[in-house]
């Protein structure tokens, strides 16, 4: 299809019907002969549209390609090539399929300029045009949330402005050096209290009260204080700097900040009030099951490093995977244990009392831990737990492939859209400052920049942002 044309040309002025007509295309430097009885199958498309431009003359071919050869009846069109083969599929075979090497969007703009609906591409090239899609639509957020904490709303107030510059303060480390030295001291602090709760529990650190208990170092017991005062302070200054506070309230990470400092006044609360109200005994109790919450605050680095948040998001991925993994080991336990206890029934000194409580000898035996408190006697029960652990193993092993891969395909993702992101401020900066220097005024908002940027014939870069609602779209990426 794509060799040497014919040496017959193209005349749109002629006495010859368009299903007789051949015209030739080059594209890209590539040409072709197209016959306008295939072209016709598609009367809205632009080909078929350029086989019946005799009407126009001159301007509606000009109108319909980038030149035209009267001499070799030849149409040119400054387009890729490798895209045009693709899009030609659809005159013959009514789909197209996308080559591999193909941007998405691109491809989706070079169906635009032919004319052909995108509903002829098949279901796989839709699934990859969905994801690039949102991959843009993440681009263009991270974008966004930059330009608009650069520049400021000129018709805020100055609360507003102060809540903003708060916000940034407190949640954007990048934003400024002292904003990374809090996130640096947040998180130290962390590590502090967290230790501290690990070294109170030491007995040789404890001291006993009037009562004859043991509880925690006065010293111990003033550093927790001091490190629950400074997360009390930065959930305060976060809470009123939000701009949401309802979605601030209720993120994840939100509430595993709430729930490492409420036990401390919780407890501080029984301990002076509850003496009225109940027992000692109770509140004791209540105090130390509150305390005992306190390990919620390592949850608290999560906030600080982005490889605890990507694990996060790829066991969130995988919830498939972990639930085939637990359907896997549910029905292993339950077989092999009724097995076991069914098989130790004849020993006299067996250890398998029951069914139920041979669940924890097969759990043990499965996940390969095998602590040897509970262990088969007789041979039979002994074949049984060699196979129960082998297939624990086989059990374990065949979802951990796709946890890892979802892992490392979100890494890998948020490398490269953090790469986009910045590479697209930089070509914005870049553009601006040539409009400066071009018009002798500065540019710094988001409209002037995107101005000077859709005035590019960059081949790389990414128009993300438009004047109005941000909208993403992509001309050209490689």
């Amino acid at each position: 299809m794509w060799g040497m044309p014919k040496m017959r040309y193209a005349d749109c002025n002629g006495s010859e019907t368009s299903e007789e007509t051949e015209i030739i295309v080059n594209i890209g430097g590539v040409r072709q002969v197209l016959y306008g009885d295939v072209l016709n199958r598609y009367p809205g498309t632009r080909l078929a549209e350029l086989v019946n431009c005799s009407s126009g003359g001159y301007d509606a071919i000009f109108s319909l390609c980038d030149d035209y050869d009267p001499g070799k009846g030849e149409f040119y069109f400054d387009r890729d090539p490798d895209a045009f083969k693709c899009i030609i599929d659809v005159y013959y075979f009514g789909e197209i399929h996308m080559k591999k090497g193909i941007c998405p969007i691109c491809f989706l703009n070079e169906m635009e300029f032919w004319k052909i609906d995108p509903s002829f591409l098949d279901e796989c090239c839709k699934s990859n045009l969905s994801e690039k899609r949102e991959e843009l639509e993440e681009i263009a957020g991270r974008v966004k949330l930059i330009l608009d904490d650069l520049e400021g709303d000129p018709s805020a107030t100055r609360w507003q402005k102060c809540q903003k510059f708060l916000w940034k303060f407190m949640e954007k480390p990048e934003s400024s050096l002292p904003a990374r030295v809090i996130a640096i001291v947040s998180f130290f602090f962390i590590l502090i209290s967290s230790v501290v709760m690990c070294m109170g529990t030491i007995p040789d650190l404890q001291i006993e009260d009037a009562e004859g208990n043991h509880v925690e170092h006065p010293t111990l017991d003033s550093i927790e204080t001091a490190c629950i005062g400074w997360f009390t302070i930065e959930y305060i200054l976060r809470l009123i700097s939000s701009p949401n506070k309802l979605h601030f309230a209720l993120s994840f990470m939100n509430i595993v900040d709430f729930l490492a400092i409420m036990p401390f006044y919780v407890s501080l609360t029984l301990t002076h009030l509850g003496n009225k109200m109940m027992e000692l005994t109770n509140v004791q109790q209540a105090v130390q099951a509150l305390r005992i919450m306190r390990i919620a605050r390592i949850f608290k680095l999560a906030r600080h490093s982005s490889g605890l948040q990507t694990l996060t998001y790829a066991l969130k991925r995988s919830f498939k995977e972990l639930g085939l993994l637990l359907m896997y080991l549910a029905v292993g336990i339950f077989v092999f244990s009724a097995l076991g206890y069914t098989m130790e029934q004849s020993h006299p000194e067996t250890l398998f009392k029951s069914i139920p409580q041979s669940f924890w000898w097969a759990i043990i035996t499965m996940t390969t831990v095998g602590y040897g408190d509970i262990y088969p006697k007789t041979t039979l029960g002994r074949c049984n737990a060699a196979i129960s652990f082998l297939c624990g193993v086989i059990a374990i092993a065949l979802p951990i492939h796709p946890i890892i891969n979802n892992f490392v395909i979100y890494y890998n993702k948020q490398r490269v859209l953090e790469t986009a992101a910045k590479h697209e401020l930089d070509l914005m900066e870049l553009h601006a400052g040539k409009a400066t220097r071009e018009t002798g005024k500065p540019s710094s908002t988001t409209a002037s920049l995107e101005s000077n940027l859709k005035m590019s014939h960059s081949d790389t870069y990414i128009p993300l942002l438009s004047d109005s609602n941000y909208r993403t779209r992509l001309q050209s990426c490689k």
